[in-house]
């Protein structure tokens, strides 16, 4: 029996091992697969914070190209309303201008007319006071019409004609009384004469008034228009600086969101394949998790047969050793292989406890020895056994207490942890997009930089070539009006001679054959003008070609260039923009890293922190759970063999007193 027990514990110790290595099989598995998880959800976190992000920006991009429409719609529109403004304003202007210089002119004339009418009058009544006396009919009626002519070239009003005209009209009344009853006084007709004056001087005075409120009006209203002008010439200058800005901003959105557009489906990609990863990695260890509990419960089903085996055979052959167990129950030998030693040496080896070994071997030793010292064993060997049980519920008290403040601590570190590892992740997702980014703005700035120095060598070489083609124009197409007013100038000359030459030939082919005489070489002179008209068509058509040649490579030089002035102005533009955007993300970048820096620090000490509570708390053999159900295992045990040894006596008694009647019996 011994050798079955020995086999089938040598079979649940093999069981037991199996069970060890699977397990430790499994828990580097699922630690495989926590790091899987982790790294799989790390990047579904920042793929999905990127992704959020560029959402955001491909909404701000289309929120700027919105506004930059309407605001370029508004620029457009408030600047046609201001140049058409400002053209009313000049139409109407002009027009103002227009009258006010006709006017001018009027006025001008008027006083100068009046100037020298006055100048007259004065002259010819210095010369003599009395002259006005001799006029006569006639005469006063040329001085009427003369100054009507005055006054209505003036624009006087009525009542100054009016007055003009019947002083002169008096005047010539009192010429006709004086005729009769004898020339009044010389001072009468100076009085006369000079009341004329004064009225041309009033006259005069008022077309200067009116010339003076004129030329004022004028400069008021020049005034005026200029402040117009200028108020609207700013609001146009400012109008199309902003409608320029306007369009770059509107440029720069749409490179932005067409950017962020290629940046969201490059990183939506990658989330998906970070979830479909997470999900496959999740369903793999979800299986092998199902697998090892059934392997478990598959194992433990196995020990559980093997001590019921064991269990019924030392059950089965107890009552077969018993008439050999009761001859020798006086002794110590006997009492050393007892129940209670066999419990707690098994209960030792299935617990692994080193502990219930030394103390099955004291209970031995106790055993063996107790009644020679004269003390009762069973006292003394549940003695032990209490004591053990004693001991090992205050260690399952420490061990509980340890266990709450490790879980406490763990909590706390582990939420402490995972809050820096967070902001670090993030700071680092911030960094490397922030990084990708300026990495490709400068590499982009490099290639328009490359684009730009490869577009002006090009347009140097463009303006070099087009020199040189246009030099070779000048001088093919010297060459060909000096050959072609050549060929026609001789063509003139040839004509002239042979034109007639060539219709005699032809009637001469019609008649007899004459004596012959000197002729113009008709034939020959025909040829050579023939030469001559096809040389005049190549020279006319190789001028025409050069010069449609000239006007085409002319037409396609001013094309590229200007085509290239303005991918030059865009070129630098974006240059401009894009090395600020980068520069902004260095900036960025190093701030970025400065928080991390600080923040990795703290996670170093937390980690340190962390590594400490771990080695503690965590680095140990066995788990606190199979701790206490291995304790409470022993407890359970040895509290069994306590029972054991309070029924020992009883036992004993009851079997002597069976051995007893049994031999009597016999």
């Amino acid at each position: 029996m011994d050798q079955v027990y020995k086999l089938m514990d040598e079979c649940a110790a093999k069981v037991q091992k199996d069970m060890d290595a699977e397990a430790k099989a499994y828990k580097e598995y699922f630690e495989w697969c926590d790091d899987a998880a982790k790294n799989s959800q790390f990047e579904i976190k920042t793929a999905t914070a990127e992704k959020e992000e560029l959402e955001a920006k491909i909404a701000e991009f289309a929120s700027d190209i919105g506004g930059s429409n309407t605001k370029i719609e508004e620029l457009a529109a408030s600047i046609a309303t201001d140049e058409k403004e400002l053209e009313e304003a000049q139409a109407v202007r002009d027009k103002e201008r227009a009258e006010f210089e006709s006017s001018e002119k009027e006025l001008v004339e008027d006083v100068d007319t009046l100037d020298r009418a006055i100048a007259i009058l004065q002259r010819e009544l210095s010369k003599n006071p009395g002259a006005f006396a001799q006029i006569t009919n006639s005469n006063a009626n040329a001085v009427v019409q003369a100054l009507g002519a005055i006054t209505d070239a003036a624009s006087f009003t009525n009542m100054d004609k009016s007055r003009l005209t019947a002083m002169i009209q008096q005047q010539n009344g009192d010429s006709d009384d004086d005729m009769e009853l004898g020339a009044p006084a010389p001072k009468a007709y100076e009085g006369k004469a000079g009341a004329i004056v004064d009225v041309l001087d009033d006259m005069k005075e008022k077309a200067e008034s009116q010339l003076a409120d004129l030329r004022k009006a004028e400069g008021n209203a020049k005034h005026n228009f200029n402040m117009l002008k200028q108020s609207l010439t700013d609001s146009i200058t400012a109008d199309n600086t902003d409608l320029s800005q306007s369009k770059t901003a509107l440029a720069e959105a749409e490179e932005g969101k067409a950017t962020a557009e290629g940046d969201l489906s490059v990183t939506s990609k990658d989330l998906a394949r970070a979830q479909e990863e997470l999900g496959t990695a999740s369903t793999e260890c979800m299986s092998v998790a199902a697998d090892h509990e059934a392997t478990v419960a598959s194992r433990n089903e196995e020990l559980a047969v093997i001590a019921k085996a064991k269990q019924i055979l030392q059950e089965a052959v107890g009552p077969a050793a018993s008439s050999f167990f009761q001859s020798s129950i006086a002794s110590r030998t006997d009492l050393r292989n007892s129940e209670i030693v066999v419990l707690l040496k098994n209960l030792a080896k299935k617990q692994h406890s080193s502990a219930l070994a030394q103390l099955a071997s004291r209970v031995e030793a106790v055993a063996k020895y107790g009644s020679s010292a004269g003390e009762d064993p069973f006292t003394k060997i549940k003695g032990l056994i209490s004591d053990m049980i004693s001991k090992l519920t205050k260690e399952a008290e420490d061990d509980q207490n340890e266990k709450a403040f490790c879980d406490e601590e763990m909590a706390k570190t582990e939420a402490k942890k995972q809050d820096l590892e967070s902001t670090v992740e993030a700071l680092t997702s911030k960094i490397d997009s922030a990084a990708a980014t300026s990495a490709k703005r400068k590499s982009q700035v490099k290639d328009l930089q490359a684009r730009l120095a490869t577009l002006i060598k090009e347009q140097a070489q463009m303006d070099s070539i087009r020199a040189e083609e246009n030099a070779d124009y000048m001088v093919a197409k010297e060459d060909l009006e000096q050959a072609l007013n050549g060929v026609q100038k001789a063509l003139g000359v040839l004509r002239d001679y042979y034109g007639g030459a060539a219709s005699a030939a032809l009637m001469q082919e019609q008649q007899p054959a004459k004596p012959a005489a000197h002729e113009k070489a008709g034939g020959a002179g025909q040829s050579i003008i023939n030469i001559l008209e096809v040389c005049e068509s190549d020279f006319s058509e190789n001028l025409a070609k050069e010069e449609t040649e000239e006007a085409n490579s002319a037409s396609a030089y001013e094309k590229t260039t200007q085509e290239n002035k303005l991918a030059k102005v865009q070129m630098e533009q974006d240059v401009k923009y894009k090395t600020q955007e980068f520069k902004s993300l260095d900036k960025q970048i190093s701030e970025l890293g400065s928080d991390k820096s600080t923040v990795a620090n703290e996670l170093t000490a937390v980690l340190e922190y962390y590594s400490g509570i771990k080695d503690r708390c965590v680095a140990k053999p066995e788990s606190y759970a199979d701790r206490k159900a291995r304790r409470e295992a022993e407890i359970a045990g040895l509290k069994d063999a306590l029972e054991i040894l309070e029924n020992e006596t009883a036992f004993m008694q009851r079997k002597r007193r069976g051995l007893r009647g049994g031999a009597l019996k016999a």
